[in-house]
């Protein structure tokens, strides 16, 4: 079927003091859902042939996950080793990383002007109402319109932020059931992988979403989609990652209701978002940052790349980032966010950081657009 994730394959492997070559360490001598990179090439002859290293997990039980194109995954259970699939639904291959923008009409058409690259994937907002979908819409500081962005970049994944705010109840009373589903067949219809964020920032103090109310309404709308068979859409789980996100575990709707975890990185100390980078890690999420830029410290001045930039493209190295969505935006251009001060952060505002900004992700772990990107991506749109 169209976008359907391949089943998981297992495979039983010989007892593990066979040819592990390394000692495994008891939980109290690691950090808490900290991850050891161990190289074991040496040793594994059986499997000379496979360029890997292995990742071991240490919470209840050890897991350990091959880093490889393959996306296999190796869990210890009493001694002996199980294979099994675990990459998640649309995660890049192994060393991508997906390249997003938005996240107005105005934005991106802006992005296109100076990169002239179309990234992976595009980004817009609707509302559970309809705002964006059903037509454009817009509070002053640009357009969302998700048919016409749909339309126009055919060859992009789509990444969508679903606003819910003051809804929650009322969707987990199924009372926005029309409004799901019409969202759920607009988004099949598209033939495209679609990174889903519904109430992204929920642990965000603007937002004041109730725990409780969230959950159940983030779960009736996957509820809902797969229901009717929605096959291409990946679910975003995108905290706010800033003060106050460390009890984050009270929005979760659960493991099988999260594909990806998500966050917001604009001005915060890095620090704020390891506690959501930890618990990703913990359940085996990759992470996306859905929203990025350099707000308050604006693209117009040139010491924003050694500021801003370079601190932030160490941080998805070193933190294995799977994908980022870059906010081409002018801050400014309208009333909802002027009164914040976050300037203008559009790439275009100066050549100095347009012409790095197109050094660095020029590199081939950056991916963007090209005829393969669906099927690299794991979805068939035949």
């Amino acid at each position: 079927m169209a976008g359907e994730t391949p089943p998981y394959r297992f495979t039983t492997l010989p007892p593990t003091s066979a040819f592990l070559p390394f000692k495994i360490l008891p939980l109290d001598k690691l950090e808490q859902g900290g991850v050891v990179n161990a190289a074991v090439m040496a040793g594994l002859s059986r499997f000379a042939s496979l360029p890997f290293s292995l990742i071991i997990r240490f919470n209840v039980l050890h897991m350990i996950r091959w880093v490889a194109g393959s996306g296999v995954g190796i869990m210890l259970f009493s001694g002996s080793l199980v294979a099994t699939n675990s990459t998640a639904r649309f995660e890049p291959p192994g060393g991508k990383i997906l390249l997003l923008a938005g996240s107005t009409q105005e934005d991106i058409q802006g992005y296109m002007d100076v990169t002239h690259i179309l990234p992976a994937g595009l980004m817009g907002y609707v509302a559970i109402g309809g705002e964006g979908l059903i037509s454009p819409y817009s509070e002053g500081s640009g357009t969302q319109d998700l048919p016409k962005l749909a339309g126009d970049y055919p060859g992009a994944v789509l990444q969508i932020g679903l606003y819910l705010v003051d809804s929650c109840a009322a969707i987990a009373h199924g009372d926005k059931d029309a409004d799901i589903d019409r969202l759920g067949d607009w988004s099949q219809k598209t033939r495209r992988p679609i990174f889903l964020r519904p109430g992204y920032e929920f642990d965000g103090p603007h937002n004041h979403y109730a725990p409780k109310d969230y959950i159940q309404a983030y779960r009736r709308i996957v509820d809902r989609f797969r229901k009717h068979g929605v096959q291409n859409v990946a679910y975003v789980w995108h905290s706010y990652a800033s003060v106050g996100s460390s009890r984050i575990d009270q929005w979760y709707p659960g493991d099988d209701y999260v594909d990806w975890v998500g966050i917001s990185y604009f001005n915060q100390p890095q620090s704020y978002m390891q506690p959501v980078l930890t618990f990703a890690r913990a359940r085996g999420k990759p992470v996306m940052i859905c929203e990025f830029c350099p707000a308050m410290i604006q693209t117009k001045y040139s010491n924003a790349w050694n500021l801003w930039f370079i601190p932030f493209f160490k941080f998805i190295k070193d933190n294995d980032i799977k994908a980022l969505c870059y906010i081409n935006h002018d801050w400014y251009a309208g009333l909802q966010f002027k009164k914040f001060h976050w300037g203008d952060t559009r790439l275009q505002s100066n050549p100095e950081i347009l012409r790095r900004w197109l050094a660095e992700t020029a590199q081939d772990c950056y991916q963007k657009s090209d005829p393969t990107l669906f099927k690299q991506l794991g979805f068939n749109s035949d």
